[in-house]
């Protein structure tokens, strides 16, 4: 339990930033498996419009510093050679 007024005000920024940073992970992750779903279903539109829309997203994730610069480069990475599979 916080017993000064600074940490008291770091718990509720914490709590804040904590679900701030759970949405913008947990979105990221579902704009994820909806590329993959669209290409284990071999929709190649379907994919396309899901990688346009996840590419974004997920700089703008590492941007935030919710994920590593790198994570989101590898991520990137292996999505656009998956989507690449269907063509």
């Amino acid at each position: 339990m916080a017993n000064h007024k600074s940490a008291e005000k770091r718990n509720r920024q914490n709590v804040v930033r904590n679900a701030r940073n759970t949405h913008i992970r947990t979105t990221m992750r579902n704009l994820v498996k909806q590329v993959r779903e669209a290409v284990t279903a071999g929709d190649k539109d379907a994919a396309q419009a899901a990688y346009t829309k996840a590419l974004p997203y997920i700089a703008k994730t590492a941007t935030k510093g919710v994920i590593h610069k790198a994570t989101a480069s590898r991520k990137i990475s292996r999505l656009t050679k998956l989507v690449n599979t269907l063509n």
